[in-house]
């Protein structure tokens, strides 16, 4: 007569794994999921990218010229004594002092909310650039390491060009990239877009079906 044994207790190996803490930390610290992470930040980076940075950009450049312009309303014309380069150099200083505090003021009024952001940020490159040739610029300079005495904050006797500079680096992004999503120019640029996009179903007017608006049996 032959014995059977009792069969073996079922092993769940699925179970052991995930009640295993060593092997949970080495499925999430794989270089496969290691990977996979790393795609999916850089893409929630690359999504925020029209986003966030325009817009810190905006707000930052705008509570600086505020500033400056807000500090020129309420204070004296001490553009008497500069030299400004050509052409404001034919205007008097009481005028180029006028255009300075308003567009220091109306600049960021546009920033902030991402208006005609091209333009103002042009504009105040224009008279960023003006303030380094006539205020921020060494008054003379015989060799580079000399110029480069100037890139400082505080002014040493050799100028002080060097947070005018990043001014206008801050403001390329947005010369070249716009305001970005979150602002009015994205908002009318895609209303210019709708209104442009002639709603003609499957009418004979879009002859291109990549031109046509989507309809009902498309979704």
């Amino acid at each position: 007569m032959t014995v059977k044994k009792p069969p073996a207790p079922y092993l769940d190996l699925s179970e052991k794994e995930s009640t295993c803490p060593v092997c949970a930390v080495a499925s999430v610290l794989s270089p496969a999921a290691l990977l996979a992470g790393w795609r999916r930040f850089t893409g929630m980076l690359e999504r925020l990218a029209p986003v966030i940075p325009p817009l810190l950009l905006r707000l930052v450049l705008a509570y600086e010229f505020w500033e400056a312009g807000w500090m020129k309303l309420h204070g004296e014309n001490w553009f008497q004594d500069l030299s400004f380069p050509f052409p404001f150099s034919l205007l008097p200083a009481d005028v180029n002092w006028a255009l300075a505090t308003a567009l220091e003021l109306l600049g960021p009024i546009a920033l902030v909310p991402g208006i005609a952001t091209r333009f103002v940020s042009l504009a105040l490159m224009i008279l960023t650039w003006v303030a380094i040739a006539s205020v921020h610029w060494p008054a003379e300079w015989h060799s580079l390491p000399e110029l480069l005495q100037g890139y400082v904050i505080t002014d040493e006797g050799h100028g002080n060009y060097k947070l005018p500079v990043l001014y206008l680096i801050m403001f390329l992004p947005l010369l070249f990239g716009g305001a970005g999503t979150l602002s009015l120019d994205a908002w009318w640029a895609g209303r210019r877009t709708d209104k442009a996009t002639p709603d003609c179903g499957t009418s004979e007017a879009c002859p291109s079906g990549a031109d046509r608006r989507p309809t009902d049996l498309d979704r």
